[in-house]
């Protein structure tokens, strides 16, 4: 009898340990996919301020959308009749929050370069990538502001 009861609180011990395991994984994975966006979004950006990327007067530099990271863009600098493309990322990695069945694409919020920190929306442009996830993390903070 005193064998079960103490198998029964170490269940319930690990039960809440198992939980906070695998958000924290699900949390690591998302900075993760944060990171390579921004940093893909960033090289975008960065590229398009060379001259790499062909941008028209008045526009941010941005991509128009995240396909555009993955498809690639010609390079602009190619001094071969057919240029070649630079490519940002592999993949759009899915946000690991997000409902299964969503596209990895559609799982995240964008945020375009006009719009508010405060209030991000969609635009011309993609100027930052949040999850569409309102609970909290870990850390106490909503996984749409990390």
């Amino acid at each position: 009898m005193a064998v079960l009861a103490i198998l029964a609180i170490l269940a319930a011990a690990a039960f809440p340990l198992a939980r906070v395991t695998t958000q924290h994984g699900k949390e690591q994975e998302l900075r993760y996919s944060l990171r390579q966006l921004r940093e893909g979004i960033d090289a975008y950006k960065r590229a398009a301020d060379e001259g790499r990327i062909a941008k028209k007067m008045g526009e941010s530099g941005y991509p128009k959308t995240l396909d555009d990271l993955v498809k690639g863009v010609e390079d602009q600098r190619d001094p071969n009749l057919n240029k070649s493309k630079i490519y940002f990322l592999r993949r759009i990695p899915r946000d690991p929050m997000a409902a299964s069945g969503v596209a990895a694409v559609e799982s995240w919020g964008k945020r375009s370069y006009a719009s508010a920190p405060d209030e991000p929306r969609e635009g011309d442009d993609v100027f930052d990538v949040f999850s569409l996830n309102e609970s909290i993390g870990l850390n106490g903070i909503s996984y749409r502001q990390w």
